[in-house]
């Protein structure tokens, strides 16, 4: 990928892979919220919200949900790639890389794992 034998390509990518890796978790808590407020109106009074918007409240927290853990496995996936593309001076000696893939992937069966739940328990 780089001709430079740089160690700070790999930092750089580390940086992109953590900002989507923050912009993937923003998406999940969102999802979230979105989520409990549908419920929170619902235990607040029947009378106050309806089965549309308890549905709807449900089916956005869940598409946020899905839209984080598909952000977090994306980015894992260019983050390997770029990997692949550097040269083995750009790869400082005994650094581990993978750290921030494993956790992404977590994350992202987290997040999977989470809109299963909220769709079982509707």
């Amino acid at each position: 990928m780089s001709y430079l034998d740089d160690p700070r390509v790999l930092f750089a990518a580390e940086r992109t892979l953590l900002a989507w890796q923050r912009t993937a978790l923003a998406l999940m808590g969102f999802g979230f919220v979105i989520e409990r407020s549908g419920l929170f109106l619902t235990l607040a009074g029947p009378s106050q919200a309806t089965a549309l918007q308890r549905g709807l409240s449900l089916g956005l927290g869940i598409l946020f949900l899905l839209m984080g853990a598909a952000v977090s496995l994306f980015s894992a996936h260019q983050f390997r790639a770029v990997l692949r593309g550097l040269g083995p001076a750009e790869i400082p000696p005994g650094y581990r890389t993978h750290f921030g893939v494993v956790i992404n992937v977590a994350l992202a069966l987290l997040a999977v794992a989470l809109a299963a739940h909220f769709l079982l328990s509707a």
